[in-house]
């Protein structure tokens, strides 16, 4: 895809009607010839409108008015393109916990819950966030949790009556990311969109119940790694494998391999990419309303709802 296109396409499907400033942006920098030849500098995966708006905000390029943000962004390129290299968009959106807590509830407990892509691991906690579908309100045994996510919901949704039992937490990551490291919060905290302050205040309440029970987070590549994962889980408990917005940075080779090593191993597996990530799963989706960017929720390759990126709202097609 040329890269004017990629930041209208972020633009239009993905900050539209979520971050009126990154809109702007994103459609200013698409007809910035000179803000574009420094992007096609680096490597295409490095190219993701999301990341260097990140790199671009903890490199202090944060000023409204395009032009001065096009001065910023020339002015401090070389240490913007040093970030973007060493880093990762790991959203960590604790808000997509929302759209797979649905299918979570409905399998037997107790749960192992190992996440790829898991970064810092903030999705593992299910059982410790609290959740507003409509009317119904769900909180741990313990009261409301500092992390409420609310999501709209459409359709025959299986609301749970009452959060799983988690009793294992791990994760893999080419990167894991420490909770506890202000460079690593940071970091997350840039990934948030502008004017989204309600989600960088689930993020930073999220972290803190992370840092208090730490997950298992090893760092490598998910086809290396998920068979010891799944291996070392109780064998008492449901093992459920998930993953959100992750395969979409894999190749098609990788993601074939991870389809194939995932559903030889004893466990479930939970994936919520966008629509045409998993191409098995495509050619079996009802038609949607918008062009918006939209996520599809499947367990075990059957899918059964549409979800917000964010975790904002989930369609379901699926059975009740």
């Amino acid at each position: 895809m040329h890269l004017a296109q990629r930041f209208r396409d972020f633009a239009v499907r993905e900050v539209h009607t979520n971050s009126p400033l990154y809109y702007r942006r994103a459609l200013d920098i698409a007809e910035d010839p000179a803000v574009l030849a420094l992007l096609a500098r680096l490597p295409v995966e490095k190219q993701q409108p999301n990341l260097v708006l990140a790199a671009a905000t903890v490199n202090g390029v944060n000023a409204v008015p395009y032009s001065e943000f096009h001065t910023q962004l020339i002015e401090r390129w070389e240490a913007i393109a040093t970030t973007a290299l060493s880093h990762r968009t790991q959203t960590n959106e604790v808000g997509r916990v929302a759209t797979l807590l649905p299918v979570l509830a409905g399998l037997p407990g107790p749960l192992a819950l190992i996440e790829v892509g898991a970064s810092a691991g903030l999705c593992l906690y299910p059982d410790r966030f609290s959740y507003r579908y409509g009317t119904t309100v769900l909180n741990p045994p313990d009261g409301e949790s500092p992390v409420v996510l609310p999501c709209t919901v459409r359709g025959p949704v299986p609301v749970p009556t009452a959060l799983p039992e988690v009793v294992y937490r791990a994760g893999v990551d080419l990167n894991p990311l420490d909770v506890t490291d202000r460079h690593s919060r940071e970091w997350l905290e840039a990934l948030v969109w502008p004017g989204q302050e309600d989600r960088k205040t689930r993020l930073r309440a999220a972290c803190e119940i992370v840092a208090a029970d730490p997950p298992i987070l090893v760092t490598g590549d998910l086809n290396e790694r998920i068979t010891e994962l799944v291996r070392a889980a109780p064998s008492d408990s449901t093992v459920v494998v998930f993953h959100s917005a992750v395969l979409t940075y894999l190749p098609p080779e990788a993601r074939e391999r991870f389809r194939t090593t995932v559903r030889s191993l004893p466990c479930h597996w939970i994936s919520q990419e966008g629509t045409g990530v998993l191409p098995w799963l495509s050619g079996r989706l009802p038609p949607r309303a918008s062009e918006a960017a939209r996520m599809v929720v499947a367990l075990d390759e059957v899918a059964s709802a549409f979800a917000d990126p964010h975790g904002r709202s989930l369609d379901w097609f699926g059975p009740a």
